[in-house]
């Protein structure tokens, strides 16, 4: 293996270690990573992500399945609106010119704008819990939730297509915020569950761009999923709240960054 091979796997064993301890931080962490400390261009870094994460989360998937903890009806609902939101935004990235910095410029924006709506959802997702709990019995929210939960599924699959950023704690967000009765590791199933087909999907259309780096993506396999056991066993033992504040923070100022350059 080349240097650069094993400071891949390393940082892969790092991100899964902080997706163990944490629950968040997959996406949000490696494509910003792989942009801005290695140089892998915007559009390799978020297509190999995406195929890492419907990898990864294909595992969770089963576990989740085995143990009942998936409402494939929430799924079902989420995957209805995304997946076909996904399949639009890749269209429309192969109709940009081949060859400029346009899909570059757009994913490296998109992921900024994506990992400040995962901070602020990380700050903020006990508080829109709350507010979803008190106002749940709403009328016109129980109408129009079906719907309401094929629409978040679009705007996920776009954000996710274009950032690889959001089927994560932007999905768990939204899924608190608009089903607050049910309970928390069914919320996490589900978007698991979600996340597997969305990811899968948009990493093949972009490998189908020109945009996976197949030697990149076995090397950061190589090293998250012992660091993804690794934080899970230890995740007990450290503060939940210090570790998803100093997550947000680094999102913002990540995402800061991305937007700015």
């Amino acid at each position: 293996m080349r240097v650069m091979d094993y400071l891949y796997t390393l940082s892969g064993f790092a991100v899964g270690a902080i997706v163990g301890l944490t629950g968040v931080g997959g996406g949000s962490l490696m494509t910003p990573l792989l942009v801005l400390v290695f140089g892998v261009p915007p559009a390799t870094a978020v297509g190999t992500d995406l195929l890492y994460a419907a990898l990864t989360k294909a595992g969770g998937t089963v576990a989740h399945g085995k143990k009942g903890h998936i409402d494939w009806a929430i799924t079902g609902r989420l995957a209805l609106g995304s997946i076909p939101a996904a399949a639009i935004t890749l269209f429309i990235l192969s109709q940009l010119p081949k060859g400029s910095n346009v899909i570059g410029h757009i994913i490296s924006h998109g992921l900024g704008f994506a990992l400040l709506l995962t901070a602020i959802a990380i700050l903020f997702g006990r508080k829109l819990r709350d507010y979803a709990t008190k106002h749940e019995e709403s009328t016109l929210r129980q109408r129009y939730l079906g719907k309401i939960t094929v629409a978040v599924g679009a705007i996920l699959g776009v954000l996710v297509t274009i950032s690889s950023v959001g089927a994560g704690a932007l999905g768990v967000a939204a899924l608190f915020f608009l089903y607050p009765k049910l309970s928390p590791v069914k919320i996490v199933g589900s978007d698991v569950a979600h996340a597997v087909p969305l990811t899968l999907v948009a990493g093949l259309g972009h490998w189908m761009l020109g945009g996976v780096d197949w030697s990149l993506l076995g090397s950061l396999l190589l090293g998250s999923l012992p660091g993804i056991w690794l934080g899970t066993q230890v995740s007990a033992k450290v503060p939940e709240h210090i570790l998803r504040r100093l997550l947000a923070t680094m999102l913002i100022l990540i995402g800061g960054k991305l937007i700015a350059a």
